[in-house]
């Protein structure tokens, strides 16, 4: 068994929390996204992004806006809904017990 692998499916398993906070902080532009992404480590590439931005539209915890860009076709902006911030309210819960239950767990 190879430790990448795991280490892939953490972070993947946090995608979803780690978008929700990054856009609880203000709305942000895709590429904006997977730059922080990219920042904390947790790499992202488009096509892993744009599927998830999707499933989380359409599960009502983000909505999104047109703005009109100097530097070519208008950008869509993602926001979270009032649902998305309660459902990432739920997510710093569940991640905090999380945190403590491992960090119990691993001791020495």
């Amino acid at each position: 068994m190879k430790v990448e692998n795991t280490k892939a499916q953490m972070r993947k398993g946090v995608l979803e929390y780690c978008i929700l906070s990054i856009l609880s902080r203000s709305d942000k532009y895709a590429s904006d996204i997977i730059n922080e992404l990219k920042e904390a480590k947790m790499i992202v590439v488009e096509g892993t992004l744009y599927p998830l931005l999707t499933r989380l539209k359409n599960a009502g915890l983000l909505g999104y806006r047109w703005e009109e860009s100097t530097q070519g076709p208008p950008r869509k902006y993602y926001e979270l809904t009032d649902r998305g911030k309660e459902f990432l309210g739920e997510l710093n819960t569940s991640w905090h017990e999380l945190v403590t239950a491992v960090s119990f767990i691993n001791k020495d």
